[in-house]
């Protein structure tokens, strides 16, 4: 069937495409932030990414590639804006062990495994928090750990190789990667 006008116009858009605006740096200035970008921990990770802000203005973050965002991280969009990141909420696993060894094995087996891991310690005690994944659920169960889910930011350990800052002086080349608050 030959292509006509009338056909050719079902597929031609009316009304043009929504401006999106273009976020492609970090900021550390001292302007405050005007929007709010709120992500979780997989899109944050992302350095090429189609998404909206809280008010719902559509943006396309093009930021180097490796970069990974964390909760408190300001953006500078195109236009001049600054959003802040926010981690959002999250299906996450917390465990908790009777002992110090114990928590360590079980983080041992979660990074030997590649797996993201948020360490942090509260008024009960130490915690080691990944996204929820029934497998590794079992495995850590299986280590003797008390294992509950929960909806909680997820904030993951950078890991001792990750971009950042040179470890001074020790000539080893190896890179730690400064988060925000720590």
């Amino acid at each position: 069937m030959p292509m006509t006008k009338d056909i050719l116009a079902d597929f031609v858009m009316q009304t043009p495409a929504p401006a999106v605006l273009l976020i492609e740096s970090l900021y550390d200035g001292d302007l405050p932030a005007s929007e709010v970008l709120e992500l979780d921990f997989n899109a944050r990770t992302k350095s090429r990414l189609r998404t909206r802000l809280a008010s719902g203005t559509e943006v396309g973050l093009f930021l180097p590639r490796g970069t990974i965002l964390r909760g408190g991280h300001r953006l500078r969009a195109r236009d001049g804006r600054i959003v802040a990141v926010r981690a959002a909420t999250e299906d996450l696993l917390e465990a908790r062990c009777a002992s110090a060894a114990e928590l360590a094995r079980a983080a041992f087996h979660l990074g030997n495994r590649h797996v993201a891991v948020e360490v942090g310690h509260d008024v009960a005690g130490d915690w080691l928090r990944i996204q929820a994944d029934h497998v590794l659920e079992g495995m850590l169960a299986g280590l003797g750990a008390q294992v509950s889910a929960l909806r909680a930011p997820f904030e993951p350990e950078a890991g001792a190789y990750a971009p950042g800052h040179q470890h001074p002086g020790d000539g080893s080349g190896a890179r730690i990667h400064l988060m925000a608050g720590r």
